[in-house]
């Protein structure tokens, strides 16, 4: 039998063989260089600064938000034009200039009535209180610290208070705003999940910091730690300033907060335990290394999932640091992932074992409270607070 085609369709055949034919090598595969840039950054193979993408996700935009630090008089939020007396100081850790917003000169504007008429419930006349310089927040009139976690994070809130709930009249005035980024990929059984759960993380960051920012605080306290080791030394120092020009505030991170920890006790061999998989903790590792100190081993839990973290029963956890990570020889121990809480049983390990072990959320609120100037000791959250 004789195959019949349409000349049209001979015609269309024909040309688009001579387009293989004629197509050069360059069209045919991608270049080298094309193919690694779309490759999604791992933090750790050649990171440079700028790789990760920190725009919002279409259709969630928010409009940033900046303390105001150039002018002597502002608009607060109930329309009263007054001072604005912010100030700032030197971070005893970081050695930065920590600038804290005036947040209680324009506050706050209210009445009291003074008449009411017969049959009418309502005053018939109102005075205006005298403000004067203004008042601050009722409860959190010495420090009101901003929080970054994530949505599926269930720890962070409950360590902070509970360490200010345990030195009550040590911390009186200190408080905390939460702010949770929307964690709609939470699964983490893989590094490909790992490092997709950061690209969801980060198209959320803005419209999560642009939310706090209406509460006022003065300061913000990056309450999830992988972000901060990404790519090390320099990818925390980028992702501590991409939160700044959005925000105007000073930020802690879990990363700096271990390495000013670490430079407390002048430890310079660790041992380190995380929830992460292994891209994690090749992070982890880098970041230590770069800021001078020897991994001599980490432990990663690898969880299934950014949930999971907070279900890790402290028996495991206290299992992995007796029997794997206190050895000959090391300065400390470091705990990573704000999700797995570890302040209540590093405080006792570390007393029983000789060596300091630093939970990173005991070691993110005491940086932040150094940072602001406020130097109390606390009992029940770690040596770090307790000599440092």
């Amino acid at each position: 039998q004789v195959l019949q085609v349409e000349p049209d369709a001979l015609l269309s055949l024909c040309l688009a063989s001579l387009q293989c034919v004629l197509r050069p090598p360059s069209a045919m595969k991608r270049p080298a260089s094309a193919m690694a840039e779309a490759k999604t950054p791992d933090g750790v193979t050649d990171f440079k600064r700028g790789q990760r993408d920190f725009s919002q996700k279409e259709g969630s935009e928010s409009k940033a938000i900046r303390m105001d630090f150039e002018n002597d008089t502002k608009t607060y939020t109930n329309g009263v034009v007054a001072k604005n007396s912010w100030r700032s100081l030197t971070g005893q850790l970081s050695g930065e200039l920590v600038r804290i917003p005036d947040v209680d000169s324009g506050y706050p504007k209210g009445v009291f009535p003074t008449k009411w008429e017969e049959g009418n419930p309502l005053p018939a006349a109102v005075e205006s209180y005298e403000i004067g310089d203004g008042f601050p927040d009722v409860n959190e009139n010495r420090m009101k610290f901003g929080v970054v976690i994530p949505s599926t994070n269930t720890t962070v809130e409950y360590d902070y208070w509970s360490m200010i709930m345990q030195n009550k009249e040590a911390c009186k005035g200190i408080g905390f705003h939460m702010s949770g980024i929307l964690i709609d990929a939470p699964k983490l059984a893989t590094d490909e999940d790992m490092l997709h759960f950061l690209e969801m993380f980060r198209k959320q960051i803005y419209v999560t910091v642009d939310r706090l920012m209406t509460a006022e605080p003065q300061y913000i306290i990056m309450g999830m730690s992988l972000e901060t080791f990404f790519g090390g030394w320099e990818g925390n120092k980028e992702f501590k300033q991409t939160l700044t020009d959005r925000t105007g505030l000073n930020i802690a991170t879990g990363a700096e907060a271990c390495k000013s920890a670490l430079d407390k006790f002048k430890a310079k061999k660790i041992t380190v335990i995380t929830p992460y998989q292994e891209i994690g903790d090749r992070n982890v590792v880098k970041f230590f290394t770069e800021i001078g100190c020897e991994v001599v081993r980490i432990a990663g839990l690898k969880c299934g999932s950014a949930t999971d973290i907070a279900h890790v029963p402290e028996s495991w956890c206290e299992k992995v640091i007796r029997e794997n990570l206190v050895l000959p020889g090391i300065d400390a121990i470091v705990q990573c992932g704000t999700n797995l809480s570890m302040v209540g049983l590093a405080d006792r390990l570390e007393r029983e074992i000789g060596i300091p072990i630093i939970a990173i959320n005991a070691a993110c609120l005491w940086f932040g409270m150094r940072e602001v100037g406020i130097n109390d000791k606390l009992e029940g959250c770690t040596r770090l607070f307790r000599e440092h």
